[in-house]
């Protein structure tokens, strides 16, 4: 039972997700389904244009929730990911303080009383009211929770890891000038990763793993109908099929989805009917980004179309 259980919530996701235009594969929508039962991040690691970003985007929409974005790059710090101090609402407070300091000192009787007075209204200045929150915190604090997205942390430094572990791991962030503030509601943690760096085995520890690669060509076509529904069966299956040889070249740069996807609407929009070798060729830069990869590719062209369709007809 608890196995059939198990596969009906998971089937959930992967409908929940369907319904906002994300075509998830089981394994896919196993690691969504064990991160929420479980509070754990999704560590999601692929090439880029796999869909890993648009995950997250999905899980937001399909559960109605906030999605903040936090964009990682190199020299990423506390001041921009979680918090800063409105320093220039301090210094309007300083100016108000000061012409207000015979109000605030009127009371006291000795140097030593003004001083614990003027300590007492120092502590203002370091209180919430004065903090600007970043993304991290801000997906603390939503009462109803939200989807954090930490989009390609390995773009960040090794040092931005360790501001994360204790946010990956509980759910909570010390300030120094404020003491620990916890979440109300756990936020569900994308992390994503482009494998430009090892990533560190204290965050992998703390994180769900999630490999995204190119999809089997099946898969390909239902994210395609999905995306591009005005596509006829027949050219989406051409496509699709030339896109995967065109994947078994050694090329600089594959063809993502979401080429794949940019691709299908440039032929619906040439009123493409079928594959042929000069609409191929007049489109191939959507598909490849690279002058050489083109090069290399455009010799193969009218053989891989040619397998393309026998495909379409078997397949």
């Amino acid at each position: 039972m608890a196995d059939q259980n198990a596969s009906t919530s998971i089937e959930a996701v992967e409908s929940g997700l369907a319904a906002q235009g994300y075509i998830a594969s089981r394994q896919i929508a196993t690691a969504v389904y064990l991160s929420q039962q479980i509070d754990k991040p999704i560590l999601v690691e692929g090439p880029a244009g796999v869909g890993k970003t648009e995950l997250a985007k999905a899980i937001a929409a399909w559960r109605g929730k906030k999605m903040i974005r936090l964009q990682c790059y190199e020299g990423l710090d506390e001041a921009k990911a979680l918090y800063e101090w409105k320093y220039a609402k301090q210094l309007l407070y300083t100016q108000i303080l000061k012409d207000k300091l015979g109000e605030v000192l009127g009371g006291a009787q000795t140097l030593h009383a003004a001083l614990d007075q003027l300590h007492d209204f120092g502590d203002v200045f370091f209180s919430k009211e004065f903090v600007e929150p970043r993304p991290l915190l801000q997906a603390l604090e939503q009462p109803g929770g939200c989807v954090l997205l930490i989009d390609e942390i390995d773009k960040s430094d090794a040092e931005f890891e360790s501001l994360l572990l204790e946010i990956l791991s509980d759910f909570q962030v010390t300030i120094p000038e404020l003491g620990t503030v916890s979440a109300i509601t756990p936020p569900t943690v994308i992390l994503t990763s482009n494998s430009e760096r090892d990533l560190g085995d204290a965050l992998k520890r703390r994180c769900l793993h999630l490999h995204i690669g190119f999809p089997e060509q099946r898969l390909e076509e239902r994210i395609v109908e999905s995306r591009v529904p005005g596509i006829s069966q027949t050219l989406r299956r051409q496509m699709v099929g030339f896109i995967h040889e065109i994947r078994s070249l050694d090329l600089k740069k594959l063809p993502s989805v979401s080429e794949t996807i940019d691709w299908a609407r440039v032929l619906v929009l040439l009123q493409a009917s079928e594959l042929d070798t000069d609409i191929v060729k007049d489109t191939l830069n959507v598909l490849l980004k690279y002058e050489a990869d083109i090069e290399a590719a455009s010799p193969q062209v009218t053989t891989f179309i040619a397998k393309a369709a026998r495909s379409n007809v078997f397949g």
